[in-house]
């Protein structure tokens, strides 16, 4: 076969596949919340207020403003140390 041949069937393979595999990435996405104050020092999916950037960057155990995906309906019924509960809004708990 022709290698320009093969090079677009190889094209047209990966498009295929990357488009069937964006709605299942989107639908799984649909099944998650933010909770605030779950995520463990380093741990935080993505910018967790003033002092952070983005993932990884918490810097406290349980910050309160930072959070990490959860299952939709259970962030607030996440139990933690100290009597501390997940929250689907930015705490002023546990802060750096």
């Amino acid at each position: 076969m022709n290698r320009k041949v093969v090079t677009l069937a190889l094209a047209s393979s990966l498009a295929a596949a990357m488009a069937t595999a964006a709605p299942a990435i989107a639908q799984d996405m649909d099944a998650m919340e933010k909770c605030y104050g779950v995520a463990m020092a380093g741990a935080n999916d993505c910018a967790a207020g003033p002092g952070t950037t983005c993932a990884g960057t918490s810097t406290v155990d349980y910050q309160g403003n930072a959070w990490s995906l959860v299952p939709a309906g259970t962030c607030e019924d996440i139990e933690l140390p100290g009597g501390r509960m997940g929250s689907l809004a930015e705490l002023d708990r546990d802060l750096p």
